[in-house]
């Protein structure tokens, strides 16, 4: 099945944020739009709304007067939904409420034409279920747009158990043709993007339950060692606490009280405080005009080594080798565990253990870890852990050694896993578990990803770059640290390494 052509007629019901900006979306991209909505006026106000945003994309040279003005006149406020008979897409964007969704879909089912595609905007709600008590179920498609509908690329396409392959793929070729980025998704909880970003709280939350760093240390280091456009804690205060709370609660519930969903007692304290971020003026941070903003833990200045030696291995070592080079230093090859070696200091990439756990091990006392980097020629600053046994003299070597190559060094307690790699690993995990079960192709979870919530990178292309067999064992050193169920691997994980052990992949090279 084909995608919806311009000038066919979509309804959408509920004009909030979500439905006004699917709206202005459907107008643009050609469509006859029609707005309903059971509170008085409230279409004809976003309507009214749609045709100021237009008129400033005018302004700023974005969309030309004409096309504004097409646009703006395809838009319509309808008073009943009988006003949408002739539609051949509705798309529904009301309260995410089970009962409330099947009872409008009943309706419109009993108005609208047989051939009409009926879609749910639900972001958590099962479209399965949404559907099931329709007399033709398999019309219900979920179509799931991420605000500001009109920024966002990303729409998940959702099919519930009934829905006809015919219709999530017209769903699919139209959101294309507005301009989105669509994703094939099963309906399962959460679906692709709200399931596979929740490590990226959880993760940041446990660190700060165990005293890794405060807020503002983890958020530095996860955007400027990570790449995310915003820390976890600044997201969630962001987001609002009592949204992602709920929505932590309610994929942990659909998953029957599966651990690696497990909800923070932190966030519940926010909650119960009523401290739920940006709209409280206080959650994790605290908001105000004359509030500053917490600067996060950088080291003090330390004496550049005079000497460093080497052992090639993980890419990101090669490549601090590079700008360590740039930075005057003249490091010589040596035969040992991949990692840097300077005045006693053995430094190594984070493997899942602690710093502490692997000096026992080594039988090397002077053991420093540091973080996973996106960029590692780029990042402007670099996170270290210090063994309990590391001396003094060997912590201020390696810490003199990365701000000698410019890096901003930010010192972790010494937990397993540090920060940037235990999060991209549980991120990478979860995102093989969606496509082990069915939920999308790797491909689709990092469209969605990258285009849903902004990450830097795929989970599974973060994956291939940093080795699939690195991040199993980040996973299995966690799972044995923590003796938890969280910290499982993927079975999609394993299989591709035992078929592949030097070169698994997930994406071809």
């Amino acid at each position: 099945m084909h995608a919806i052509l311009p000038g066919s007629t979509v309804a959408v019901i509920g004009s909030g944020a979500m439905g006004a900006g699917i709206a202005q979306v459907a107008a643009t991209a050609g469509h006859q739009v029609l707005l309903f909505d059971t509170r008085p006026d409230a279409a004809a106000k976003a309507i009214d709304g749609i045709g100021k945003t237009y008129a400033k994309l005018v302004e700023k040279g974005r969309m030309g007067a004409v096309e504004s003005d097409l646009a703006r006149e395809r838009l319509k406020a309808i008073g009943s939904l009988h006003e949408a008979a002739g539609a051949v897409l509705v798309i529904e964007a009301i309260v995410e409420n089970l009962d409330a969704k099947r009872a409008l879909f009943a309706e419109l089912e009993g108005i609208v034409g047989e051939r009409c595609i009926l879609a749910t905007n639900t972001s958590s709600i099962s479209v399965t279920a949404i559907g099931a008590q329709l007399t033709h179920p398999e019309r219900l498609v979920g179509m799931h747009f991420f605000n500001p509908v009109p920024l966002m690329a990303l729409v998940e396409v959702v099919k519930g158990l009934a829905t006809g392959r015919e219709i999530a793929n017209a769903v699919y070729a139209t959101a294309e043709s507005w301009g989105k980025s669509p994703v094939h998704a099963k309906s399962t909880p959460g679906f692709i993007v709200n399931r596979v970003a929740r490590p990226y709280y959880a993760e940041a939350l446990r660190l700060l339950l165990e005293q890794a760093a405060d807020v503002a240390t983890l958020d530095a280091v996860l955007r400027d060692c990570g790449g995310f456009r915003m820390g976890p804690f600044e997201l969630m205060d962001l987001i609002g606490h009592d949204v992602n709370f709920s929505v932590t609660n309610s994929v942990f519930a659909a998953y029957y009280n599966d651990p690696r969903f497990t909800p923070s007692i932190l966030q519940q304290e926010l909650v119960s405080a009523g401290f739920l971020g940006r709209k409280t003026g206080r959650g994790f941070y605290r908001y105000g005009d004359e509030v500053a903003t917490p600067a996060p833990q950088t080291e003090a200045a330390s004496i550049k080594p005079t000497a460093l030696r080497y052992a090639g291995g993980p890419g990101v070592v090669d490549a601090l080798v590079e700008r360590l080079r740039g930075a005057g230093m003249e490091p010589v090859a040596i035969e040992a565990a991949p990692g840097l070696y300077c005045e006693g200091a053995a430094i190594y990439l984070t493997d899942g253990r602690s710093a502490t756990e692997r000096a026992e091990v080594d039988g090397h006392r002077d053991t420093v870890l540091f973080d996973l980097l996106l960029d590692a020629a780029g990042s402007p600053r670099i996170a270290l852990a210090r063994a309990d046994q590391c001396s003094d003299s060997a912590w201020q070597a390696a810490v003199g050694l990365f701000q000698a190559a410019g890096f901003a060094v930010t010192r972790l307690d010494d937990v397993p896993g540090m920060a940037v790699m235990r999060t991209v690993a549980m991120l990478a995990n979860e995102a093989a578990d969606a496509v082990n079960q069915g939920v999308c192709s790797a491909r689709a979870v990092d469209i969605a990803m990258q285009k849903g919530v902004n990450y830097p990178r795929g989970p599974l292309a973060w994956a291939d770059s940093i080795g699939l067999r690195q991040v199993v064992t980040v996973l299995a050193n966690l799972a044995t640290t923590y003796g938890e169920d969280r910290y499982r691997v993927s079975p999609l994980l394993r299989r591709k390494l035992a078929a592949d052990p030097q070169g698994a992949r997930f994406h071809a090279a």
